[in-house]
């Protein structure tokens, strides 16, 4: 048995520590432009980096730090948007979570669970608007067994409508044992997702009061037990407004620090998600740690800057324009279409049961995927690097040479010429062509550009889930 699996959970959060650095003076000209010619390099950044860029204010400082956090970007991920839509289970919920709708104590939301026919039902309504990625979430609570979220995933991953089908199943479920991790990565899950929430553990006691979730370490230490587990691609992320958010961006650092020198590898993802109003829950009328648009901008380019290589996600709880702009800030994966309660996809009839949050974007899947053809962003459903094994170690290995680029450009244009084929309105198909046209006659490499075209020549003549 691994030797870390007998140990106990270590805090590795030094909060004392992380509070003194989140309060310093803002940089001067001279050691901000030290810091944004630091990430250009593209190597990350230093605690001290990180908390330098936190206290920037100014106008012409802030215009620095976004014009840095978009080269980043561009460099790495290119005009490319990965999108996937959230399926909620189930809002059964043993925790009594004082910001979120499905806690325990919370008598005003309808509560289920759902079955494995309407899971079927609700994977294919979200493929027949063009849907590849999902990610599934559920309450916490012990009552449901591992074994039905493994049937769930199982579900997921059959369901068919007409030839499409779900290529990737990542989730966000309950933190598991090292076993119970194990046994996800043998169906073959994509991304296993878990929010700290705060990283304040004296806050995290005050807005967790009972379940399960109340166990601070145990839910600080899940990534060691998802990785010892074997899963090899983990996503954290801190739920903005419960504490001031420069400590909590610095605890994510040092999460993923503390990821990279126990396992070699950190997150692959990081999400940042405010606290949004949700029915029942007054707290999220007064929140305490509130986040300004402007400090979100903030806090998304520094991440982008510090964690060049890990994807940032970002949810249908802000709204079309602040999401907007965040794409050129260093969003690299978005929500799009979603619905927060259980059973809201395939009908009416599941659809008053309780959200866990307010949305504030609105639109449909095409109408998003529309907005960001007129941006020029390629939107993709790829799964490519998931389903060849370019995951974790290997998946950084190749991303920061600069190589990952090679796979993830054609295959995001696959999947977008997919969607144009199969499910986009007549005027996003149209426009979305014309950006595919466009971006492939753009590609210097010969080669490439013909194995490409190849390829969406096979998409026009019915074959579909091709990647390279």
């Amino acid at each position: 048995m691994n030797p870390r699996l007998t140990q106990t959970p270590r805090n590795f959060i030094d909060r004392d520590y992380l509070y003194e650095l989140s309060v310093r003076p803002e940089p001067d000209t001279a050691e901000l432009d030290g810091i944004l010619n630091k990430a250009l390099e593209l190597k990350g950044l230093s605690l001290k980096d990180v908390s330098a860029l936190l206290q920037v204010k100014k106008h012409d400082s802030m215009q620095k730090l976004f014009r840095a956090a978009n080269k980043v970007k561009q460099e790495i991920y290119g005009n490319r948007l990965v999108l996937f839509a959230p399926l909620y289970i189930g809002n059964i919920c043993s925790n009594n979570c004082i910001y979120c709708a499905f806690r325990s104590d919370n008598k005003s939301i309808k509560r289920l669970n759902l079955t494995l026919p309407q899971i079927e039902e609700e994977v294919k309504s979200l493929l027949r608007q063009g849907h590849k990625r999902i990610l599934m979430l559920c309450g916490e609570t012990e009552d449901l067994p591992l074994d039905y979220f493994v049937s769930s995933i199982r579900t997921a991953y059959a369901a068919r409508e007409d030839k499409a089908y779900v290529r990737r199943v990542n989730i966000e479920i309950a933190p598991q044992e090292t076993e119970g991790f194990a046994k996800l990565k043998s169906e073959k899950i994509g991304t296993y997702v878990c929010f700290q929430e705060t990283y304040d553990e004296v806050l995290y006691k005050k807005y967790h009061p009972s379940g399960k979730k109340a166990d601070y370490l145990w839910r600080l230490s899940v990534m060691d037990r998802a990785m010892e587990g074997g899963i090899d691609d983990v996503g954290i992320g801190a739920l903005l407004g419960l504490a001031d958010y420069r400590f909590e961006v610095l605890s994510m650092m040092e999460h993923a620090s503390h990821l990279e020198k126990t396992f070699g590898c950190g997150p692959h993802t990081v999400s940042v998600p405010r606290i949004e109003y949700a029915e029942g829950v007054p707290f999220t009328k007064h929140i305490p740690h509130a986040v300004s648009d402007d400090d979100f901008k903030k806090i998304v380019a520094v991440i982008r800057m510090a964690l060049p290589y890990t994807g940032i996600i970002l949810s249908t709880r802000e709204n079309e324009e602040v999401r907007t702009e965040l794409f050129h800030y260093g969003i690299s994966q978005i929500s799009a279409g979603s619905r927060t309660n259980p059973g809201a996809y395939a009908g009416e009839k599941s659809s008053d049961t309780g959200s866990q949050f307010s949305l504030g974007d609105h639109r449909s899947l095409d109408e998003v995927i529309s907005s960001l053809i007129d941006d020029g962003y390629v939107p993709s459903f790829c799964t490519g690097c998931y389903r060849k094994g370019r995951v974790g170690h290997d998946f950084m290995d190749l991303a920061k040479p600069g190589l990952i680029k090679e796979f993830c450009f054609p295959n995001a244009v696959f999947t977008f010429k997919e969607y144009l084929n199969d499910y986009a309105s007549p005027a996003t198909r149209v426009k979305g062509l014309k950006l595919i046209d466009k971006l492939t006659h753009g590609i210097e490499n010969q080669a490439l550009k013909e194995k490409m075209t190849g390829v969406l020549e096979k998409i026009d003549s019915g074959e579909r889930d091709i990647y390279f």
